[in-house]
């Protein structure tokens, strides 16, 4: 037999063990699924306090165009997603979709206009690929790099701000999606106004030589606590936020997913610059006439979650399933389960009654609108 393949660690790994992180494997990295306070604590902490997460296992990326113009290197970029990536100024940063032929999901990932380069956080079970595909689709145009000596966390919550800016106050007059070069316990460091819990806050790109020392000093303000990936799941699922993997994969459509909003009006059929990126043909055809099934977030009845791969059905007593649920679990902010899947067009209005498999049975789900919570996050 073969022996398994030792996982990946992380420039906080230590820290984390060191912190009482529960650790188990994630994306082919040693990671803290929750820390002493436990998922539910460590939730609620974060939707009341601040709470600090190592992402770091995710990709970043450097794209520079060889020619030193940021136009070139943003038509290239529009080569691989349908999103406006041209209109994007500097100093700011758009969620972005990697498409294929057939419209499917490669991959969903942040973007920033640096001014001379744009930065890219894609994810961890899909940066290897990712970052093959970018270099093979723009290595005529632009430099890729992995940065890789790099470790990258989130500051979630609203004590976020007040946390950080303890350190460094311009933190504070940053807006939801602004990016900056900040200088962070004497080093540089590039910060964004964004996250993945539906709370304001944000992700830190630091050098790894540093980044114990800024975690620490994150952690020793009484408001910031480590959190795992349990409350990680748990926060983005009542945020109505889509995880790749589970949500989206490369069988969902933009359309299908509910994301149309990240292809702009530019990239629209009728727009400066319509098509143009894979999947073109089928994802403005969806935009046009509509999808057959869609993203819907799911409120069932009683207390039990209803997890991912449960199948749903129109009637307590129908034998073919009509759809399945993506991403389920409890909410501990709504005190109740929640959950996302596809439903046929049809059957995807708010107030739709839809039957879930529970353990055999059948319980009612509600289709509701998403996030299940208020967001946070600070647009002005």
């Amino acid at each position: 037999m073969n022996a398994p393949e030792a996982l990946l660690k992380t420039p906080l790994t230590a820290l984390k063990v060191r912190l009482g992180g529960k650790m188990v494997p994630f994306a082919g990295y040693e990671m803290p699924v929750q820390f002493p306070e436990g998922v539910m604590k460590e939730h609620l902490h974060t939707r009341a306090h601040a709470g600090l997460f190592d992402v770091s296992h995710m990709g970043q990326i450097r794209l520079r165009p060889r020619s030193g113009r940021m136009e070139d290197a943003a038509l290239a970029l529009e080569r691989l997603m349908p999103v406006d990536v041209l209109g994007l100024k500097p100093g700011r940063q758009r969620y972005g979709l990697l498409t294929n032929d057939a419209g499917g999901i490669l991959d969903d990932l942040m973007f920033a206009n640096r001014g001379d380069h744009f930065f890219i956080v894609v994810n961890a079970a899909c940066k290897a690929l990712d970052i093959a595909h970018i270099r093979e689709g723009l290595a005529d145009d632009c430099e890729v790099d992995e940065w890789s000596d790099r470790a990258l966390m989130a500051l979630q919550g609203p004590q976020a701000e007040a946390a950080l800016a303890a350190l460094v106050p311009s933190v504070a007059d940053m807006a939801f999606m602004d990016v900056a070069e900040v200088r962070l316990i004497g080093v540089d460091c590039v910060v964004s106004r964004s996250g993945y819990t539906g709370e304001d806050g944000y992700e830190i790109s630091v050098p790894a030589s540093r980044a114990v020392d800024l975690a620490e000093a994150l952690l020793a303000d009484g408001r910031v606590h480590p959190i795992g990936l349990g409350a990680r799941d748990s926060l983005r699922l009542e945020a109505g936020l889509c995880l790749y993997g589970a949500d989206i994969t490369v069988a969902t459509t933009p359309v299908e997913a509910g994301l149309e909003w990240a292809v702009q009006k530019a990239r629209r059929t009728g727009g400066a610059r319509a098509g143009g990126f894979p999947g073109a043909g089928p994802i403005l055809k969806q935009m046009a006439e509509g999808a057959g099934r869609r993203r819907v977030g799911l409120l069932p009845e009683g207390r039990a979650p209803v997890r991912a791969g449960a199948q749903l059905f129109e009637t307590e007593i129908s034998s073919q399933a009509i759809g399945a649920v993506s991403s389920g679990g409890f909410g501990p902010t709504t005190g109740a389960p929640v959950a996302m899947g596809y439903a046929p067009t049809s059957h995807a209005a708010s107030g739709t009654r839809l039957f879930a498999d529970l353990r055999g049975g059948r319980i009612p789900v509600r289709v509701a609108g998403m996030p299940f919570i208020t967001p946070g996050y600070k647009r002005t």
